[in-house]
This record gives structure tokens, C-alpha cells and sequence, in this order.
């Protein structure tokens, strides 16, 4: 119990005041509720994750929705906060010093800041116990909205041109040169009568152009009638259906690159809707837990009193 200081009659402290020695926070119960505040909703978190383990599966038709797992954390993220710092807030109410002397307004107001005190300092503790987490979960949500949004004009047309580049590199030559470097240095051995019994060389060749083609946005006049020429040389057809070939193929692959470019932003932006969602919620679910531990201080603290 805390005691009071006493004033000499007529000193101006005297006057309608009695200051106590002591603060009016009970800090050994603030932690003490803190404490056990962290405690638990760590111990409800893993629970919680355990939970959502367990109801997910890896194979299609099997296991929870990744819409019921999602409003399942959301709702699992308010309990915890509910329990564990309700439960932190009641135990610093009933652990707390008794205040003598003092209103019962005053009392109320003080086990409600003893309440948040509990909540603030839990959500700390908290935050840097779970630092390095919660910091890797939020960049690397924030790196693939980025990067997607970013580079998915690039991702899209290394999707679009991977069969080319793949048969550019089996092509070998040059010592494993870039195949931008290959391109420039085919250009240069181009014969106005390509040899038809080439075979996969020339394959090889024309997928280089068709890459660089497709990476450049457009195929130059130079290549086209290049390639229809190889073109009606191995197949036999003649320049214009090999021209026309072309045309059809390089728009084709634009068609492919705007479409992952397409699916690319679409994953960008539910990636932002997914995070600004659970950043929403997690502020709400922290509101409601300060809410729930001050009023638990106040219902421990008046059930402390009510002992004599």
C-alpha cells in the first residue's frame, strides 16, 4: 500500500493536495502483465500456424481454400488478441499496488493506462521478437509486387522467346559467345544463297534472329528476307508464304509476351490487394486488443479493491 506524505499545516502543498512518495504506474505489474501478454500470443500465433498448416494441402481439390485460410487468419489474428492481452491487462489490474486516498474516476483512469500500458509494451516485445520476420515477409511481398510490375515487360519476353534462346545456345559455335554477340556475328557470314543441307545450323541461326527479333520489338527488313530465304530453302515454299510465315510467327509471339505481361501486373496488383488487406487487419486486430486489455485492467483492478 502506498503511503502519503504529510505537509506542515499552511505549507501551499497542504493546501486541498496529499502527494504520494511513490508513481502511480505499478510498473512491476505492467511488466509482469506484459510479459504474459507476449507470451501468449506467441504461443496462440504458433498455434494458429499449426492450424492453417494442418487444414492446407499441396493437392487441387484437397485441404481449405486460400479464401477460408485467409479470413481464417484474419479471424485467428483478432482472438489472439483478444486472450492474450485481455489476459496481460487482467493480470496487471489484480497485481497492481492499491491507491488510497484517491476517487474512484481516478482509480478507473488509472488501471485503464495500466490496461494499455500492458498492450504497448507487449506489442513491442513482440515487434522485436518477431523482427526479422515480419520484416522478410513484408519486402519479399513488397519485391515481387515490384519486381513483377517492374520487369514484366522483360520476364514476358524471356517466356515468349524461350524455345528461340534455348535453340541459339544449343547452337553452339563461337565458343558459347551471348547469343546477342552470335547474332551480330552470323549477320556477318549471311550468304544471299543459304545451303539447305545446313539443317539444325540454320535452325539454330534463324532462332537467334527470331530472338533478338522478338527482344527488339521487331524484325528488320534485312532479317526477314534472311530467314524466308532459309525458310524456302528447308521447307521448299516460296519467299512470299516464308515472309508470311514470319510475319505470323513474330506476332504470335508479341500476343504470348502480352499475355504473361498481362498475368505478370495481374500478380502484381492482387499481391498489393493482399498486403494492404493484412496490413488493414492487423491494425484493426491491434485496436481491439488495446481495447480488450484496458478494459481487463480495469475489471481486475476493481476485483483487487473488493478484497479487504
Amino acid at each position: 500500500m502506498e503511503t502519503s506524505r504529510a505537509y506542515p499545516a499552511g505549507s501551499p502543498a497542504s493546501v486541498g493536495n496529499r502527494e504520494s512518495f511513490g508513481s502511480a504506474v505499478s510498473w512491476g505489474a505492467v511488466l509482469a502483465g506484459a510479459f504474459v501478454a507476449t507470451a501468449t500470443y506467441l504461443m496462440l500465433l504458433v498455434a494458429g500456424a499449426g492450424l492453417g498448416l494442418a487444414s492446407s494441402s499441396p493437392w487441387s481439390g484437397d485441404g481449405a481454400s486460400a479464401k477460408a485460410i485467409g479470413v481464417g487468419a484474419i479471424v485467428w489474428l483478432v482472438v489472439i488478441q483478444i486472450i492474450s492481452a485481455g489476459l496481460g491487462g487482467y493480470i496487471a489490474g489484480r497485481l497492481r499496488t492499491k491507491w488510497v486516498d484517491v476517487h474512484s474516476d481516478e482509480v478507473y483512469f488509472r488501471d485503464t493506462a495500466h490496461g494499455f500500458l500492458v498492450w504497448a509494451l507487449g506489442a513491442t516485445v513482440s515487434a522485436f521478437l518477431m523482427t526479422a520476420g515480419v520484416s522478410s515477409a513484408i519486402s519479399g511481398v513488397a519485391n515481387v509486387g515490384a519486381s513483377a510490375a517492374s520487369g514484366a515487360g522483360v520476364a514476358a519476353t524471356s517466356a515468349a522467346t524461350a524455345g528461340a534462346a534455348s535453340a541459339a545456345n544449343n547452337g553452339g559455335g563461337a565458343g558459347g559467345m551471348l547469343p546477342s554477340t552470335q547474332y551480330f556475328t552470323d549477320s556477318l557470314f549471311r550468304s544471299d544463297r543459304p545451303d539447305a543441307s545446313q539443317g539444325d545450323a540454320a535452325k539454330a541461326e534463324v532462332g537467334r534472329i527470331v530472338a533478338t527479333s522478338i527482344a527488339r520489338g521487331s524484325v528488320t527488313p534485312e532479317d526477314k528476307t534472311y530467314v524466308a530465304r532459309v525458310i524456302a530453302n528447308q521447307t521448299g515454299v516460296d519467299q512470299a508464304t516464308a515472309e508470311k510465315r514470319i510475319d505470323d510467327t513474330i506476332n504470335r509471339a508479341k500476343q504470348a509476351a502480352d499475355q504473361a505481361k498481362q498475368k505478370a501486373l495481374e500478380a502484381a496488383d492482387a499481391a498489393r490487394k493482399a498486403a494492404a488487406g493484412f496490413a488493414l487487419w492487423a491494425f484493426i486486430s491491434m485496436l481491439i486488443g488495446a481495447f480488450s486489455s484496458t478494459f481487463a485492467a480495469t475489471r481486475g483492478g476493481r476485483t483487487r479493491d473488493a478484497w479487504k
